[in-house]
């Protein structure tokens, strides 16, 4: 019998409809040898938005995301839309949809993928094997604590930005986190600064009082600042990092790294209820829109996120996944990914090396 998903493709700028058309092709061949129909309903977001209606998150495209299975988001932004006030830059748009959809759990992979272990700045013997992944508070913390904001204050200014969370906050993070790690390798990090952060201490006390529920996962803590030397040091000690909104913005861009390139990364936000949005790590690229040389991969494994984590379907990521990895070792790359005696292609190219695959 046929499954079908309502997938919302949100664009955005720069290179973002070119790596998703290179996503929905690799999802409509995987659709045709597993069954599966995707109807797919485009809409604007950032920067495209705002040159359209002015604003960087129209009504119609939120309420058609909330109308489907699980969303898929290329990038937005680009220096066109860097001087606008901030309430209309194409980044207030993402904060928007998060909050509209109430995603609170960000999910950012950093997988070494052998192909491209030289791309990582780190030696091979620390990056070897890397297989972490960061689990992010997404819609609290010091990105949305009140007050907030740059006041006059006895002749001075004074800028002020709050972090704060509750318990339940807490316990729902933790609970994503604690159930990604029993399907890892059931250890689990918890990331703070609760020496000096009463916020922390909290966070610390209920991520703890967590843990009774789960005795099939090691947990640890971990102060975020000697965390982010471990992840250079030693990153093969993490498995599952769950972390606040701030510490998990910088430990995951971190961690990306290790691998070399941001290029190749996807991510994952998800809610209690709804559709999750899927997005690959990496930006806009201006400089490249347009010109056929951006990295589709990102885009394709966040797709494949999308099919594990958004539609609960393994097999169908898996095949996906699997596609990336021959292409990659048949020698393909991008410009972001070049290496010596490997075979240059551009974004489409890449795109036809995977449906070749999908299709042998």
């Amino acid at each position: 019998m046929t499954q079908q998903f309502r997938i919302t493709l949100l664009p955005g700028d720069g290179i973002g409809p070119e790596i998703t058309a290179v996503a929905v092709d690799v999802l409509k061949a995987v659709g045709v040898k597993l069954d599966i129909q995707f109807d797919f309903t485009e809409a604007p977001i950032g920067g495209c938005a705002i040159d359209a209606t002015g604003n960087p998150l129209p009504d119609e495209t939120l309420e058609t995301c909330r109308q489907s299975d699980a969303v898929l988001l290329a990038a937005i932004g680009g220096y066109k839309w860097d001087s606008l006030p901030r309430a209309q830059r194409p980044e207030t748009g993402l904060l928007g949809l998060r909050a509209g959809l109430q995603l609170f759990a960000n999910l950012r992979p950093a997988t070494i993928l052998p192909q491209l272990i030289n791309a990582s700045s780190l030696k091979r013997d620390v990056v070897e094997g890397v297989d972490i992944m960061v689990v992010r508070e997404l819609t609290g913390g010091i990105y949305f604590g009140k007050p907030r904001g740059i006041f006059d204050a006895d002749g001075d200014q004074r800028g002020v930005s709050t972090m704060a969370y509750t318990g339940t906050e807490i316990d729902r993070i933790g609970q994503v986190a604690f159930e990604i790690a029993q399907k890892r390798q059931g250890r689990l990090c918890s990331v703070d600064k609760a020496n000096v952060l009463e916020v922390s201490q909290l966070w610390r006390d209920r991520i703890t009082a967590l843990s009774n529920n789960y005795s099939d996962v090691e947990l640890t803590h971990m102060y975020v600042d000697n965390a982010a030397m471990q992840l250079l040091r030693w990153p093969k000690q993490f498995d599952t990092i769950v972390t606040g909104n701030l510490f998990g913005d910088i430990l995951s861009d971190a961690a990306a790294m290790l691998t070399g390139s941001i290029g190749m990364l996807p991510s994952a936000s998800l809610g209690a209820t709804g559709p999750g949005v899927f997005e690959p790590v990496h930006g806009s690229a201006p400089d490249i829109a347009g010109q056929d040389k951006a990295n589709p991969l990102a885009q394709v494994l966040s797709a494949a996120m999308m099919l594990r984590y958004g539609l609960n379907q393994p097999k169908a990521a898996n095949m996906i996944e699997t596609a990336v990895d021959t292409v990659l070792n048949q020698g393909y790359r991008t410009g972001d990914i070049m290496a010596e005696g490997m075979t240059i292609v551009g974004c489409t190219a890449m795109g036809n090396a995977l449906l070749q695959t999908l299709a042998e």
